[in-house]
């Protein structure tokens, strides 16, 4: 049986049962002799709590027999008063310890949860939706977060009391243990109901809560084009769809949860009718005295509040069971690559004395389900040279763009680049945080005198006076608000930082519209200077510069040369020219 298996399949994998205990035994490494100590503490800490229904036994024992007086009494309210102080301790030390050990263990596996997130092919996360890996890194994080009130006492304290507990009153006569045990069928039957029907329920409800992150998340990234094609209504009622699956499951998850309550409930009033009648049979034979049997029913009201707890709890411990399995079933996904994209193949000992950046070698690519995208690419790019790749819509420049740089990896053919190599698309990102915070991602040793010169080399230091705080300003979310063209910018000067080996320009200055363009390309000069670059060029007036232009199209290399050699040519680059010419002069007459 697979370690993991997925819902569908198209979602992110669910770690199994095994995969997923032997993730939290591995990430339980370091806490083992800590964990150790914390279960001496809390058996030490229950033992001590078998004190008070003894000592109230003994003092019934003693009024029947005509020995009791004020000194008895006092001992024993003063031995209970100390038990309890000492057992409150106990539990307090107990759950303080486990509490810290539970959320160590949580950011350890929340920390690995990003990182391979990070890491996971791009096809990956998009086949599953987005929504799904957002719901497992938040909404499954935070459910396993918030269960540790109810479980860390459930899995320590509770467990160790209901132990000790049966141990003492197996200990006082056997008799009203075996009456105890005779009603726990009860409780195993509610179980194994349970067992069979919580799980399905809160793996179906946490599927349905990424099926609506999903439904909003697209919903909010394809704003725009809602509104464009007037789409609200459409996309409303598919959140809404979603929102009431949602209620749907989660009014399901809450009906097992009162059916297992109503078999608990039975499970408590028939182990005290049984212990009630063992008693009354025990004393009505001089078996054991009043005191016995009171101290047996205080035992088992102790044991009633403790065993109704940990099979209630199981309710929470299932649904944290449910995220904490989605959660690692992202971490055990096999990613061999390094973050940010897969290792390339060491560059062979001819490319390298030839000084080739670039080499592709009948490279061929599919999305999935899809016909061909590229097929039999071969391609050569010489260090420190640019080549633009031009092409129709559709042609598989972006997804050529992808290969190279490795978001993508090839069905059939080799690719080698440099290990250096930074990509920038049309979609740039800023992120919440100050200027400098940004610009450094990449660049983590970048000085202020660096970045200032990034800046300016990119025509984006007039970013600085955003506001008084210049390097310091809080951009993005909660921040300054930037324009598409300063976006941008901000991109094209995080690359310079960077000063990667390759440089790839996905469309990069597309989304800034024509006011802005000059500006743009002067800077994507900038940055590509002195570096092997590649750009996919929106406006062809990008790939005129450039050392070589390649025309894709349906996937396929179908010129190459430089501009002049290719209008010479008169083939299709010549027809996307005089097209764009138009275009231009068109658009300048208006």
């Amino acid at each position: 049986m697979n370690p993991t298996s997925a819902a569908d399949g198209h979602a992110l994998p669910v770690a199994g049962g095994r995969a997923t205990a032997g993730e939290v035994w591995r990430l339980s490494r370091g806490h083992r002799l800590r964990l150790t100590a914390v279960g001496l503490v809390g058996v030490a800490g229950t033992a001590v709590d078998l004190i008070p229904p003894v000592a109230v036994g003994y003092l019934v024992d003693r009024v029947r027999a005509g020995t009791a007086d004020p000194g008895t009494v006092l001992t024993v309210t003063g031995v209970m008063a100390l038990s309890a102080v000492l057992g409150a301790a106990g539990t307090a030390v107990t759950v303080a310890h486990a509490t810290r050990i539970y959320h160590t263990v949580l950011a350890a596996l929340r920390e690995q949860l990003v990182s391979r997130a990070m890491r996971l092919p791009q096809h990956l996360v998009e086949r599953a939706g987005t929504g799904d890996l957002i719901s497992r890194s938040s909404d499954d994080v935070t459910a396993v977060a918030d269960a540790a009130p109810a479980v860390i006492p459930a899995l320590t304290v509770t467990a160790f009391t209901i132990a000790v507990s049966l141990a003492g009153l197996a200990a006082l006569e056997w008799p009203y243990a075996a009456a105890f045990a005779v009603v726990l069928p009860v409780y195993a039957l509610a179980m194994r109901w349970y067992l069979r029907t919580g799980p399905r329920v809160y793996r179906a409800e946490r599927a349905a809560m990424s099926a609506r992150a999903q439904q909003i998340l697209e919903s909010q990234r394809g704003y725009a084009t809602v509104l464009g094609f007037g789409l609200a209504e459409h996309r409303h009622r598919a959140v809404l769809t979603a929102s009431w699956d949602v209620a749907v499951h989660a009014i399901r998850a809450r009906t097992v949860q009162s059916m297992l309550n109503a078999r608990l409930n039975l499970g408590e009033c028939l182990s005290l009718a049984a212990v009630l009648v063992v008693g009354f049979v025990l004393v009505d034979h001089r078996l054991s005295t009043v005191g016995g049997a009171t101290t047996a029913m205080l035992l088992v009201l102790r044991l009633l509040g403790p065993v109704n707890q940990l099979l209630f709890v199981v309710d929470t411990l299932q649904s944290a069971l449910a995220s904490l399995s989605r959660m690692i079933g992202v971490v055990t996904i096999p990613v061999t690559e390094t973050p940010g994209m897969p290792t390339p193949p060491e560059e062979p000992a001819d490319a390298a004395e030839r000084g080739t950046a670039v080499r592709l070698r009948g490279v061929a690519f599919h999305y999935d389900g899809g016909p061909p995208v590229l097929d039999d690419i071969d391609l050569d790019i010489p260090a420190g040279q640019h080549l633009a790749i031009v092409g129709p819509s559709g042609a598989g420049k972006t997804t050529l763009a992808s290969v190279i740089a490795g978001v993508h990896l090839p069905d059939a053919g080799t690719v080698t680049r440099p290990r250096r190599t930074a990509v920038i698309t049309q979609e740039v990102h800023v992120f919440a945080g100050t200027l400098r915070e940004n610009l450094t991602l990449a660049a983590p040793g970048a000085t202020d005198r660096d970045i200032r010169a990034a800046l300016e080399t990119t025509g984006a230091d007039d970013l600085l006076d955003l506001s008084a705080d210049a390097l310091d300003t809080l951009i993005g979310t909660g921040g300054h608000p930037l324009t598409e063209a300063q976006a941008q910018q901000l991109a094209l000067a995080r690359l310079l930082l960077a000063d990667p080996e390759l440089a790839i320009l996905d469309e990069a200055t597309a989304e800034a519209g024509s006011a802005h363009a000059e500006r743009l390309d002067r800077a994507s000069e900038a940055v590509l200077a002195g570096r092997s670059g590649i750009v996919i060029a929106h406006r062809l007036s990008q790939a005129a510069p450039c050392d070589r232009i390649v025309v894709l199209d349906a996937g396929r290399v179908i010129e190459t040369g430089t501009h002049d050699e290719l209008l010479t040519a008169g083939g299709t680059y010549a027809r996307l020219w005089a097209v764009w010419q138009a275009g231009q002069r068109l658009g300048a007459g208006r």
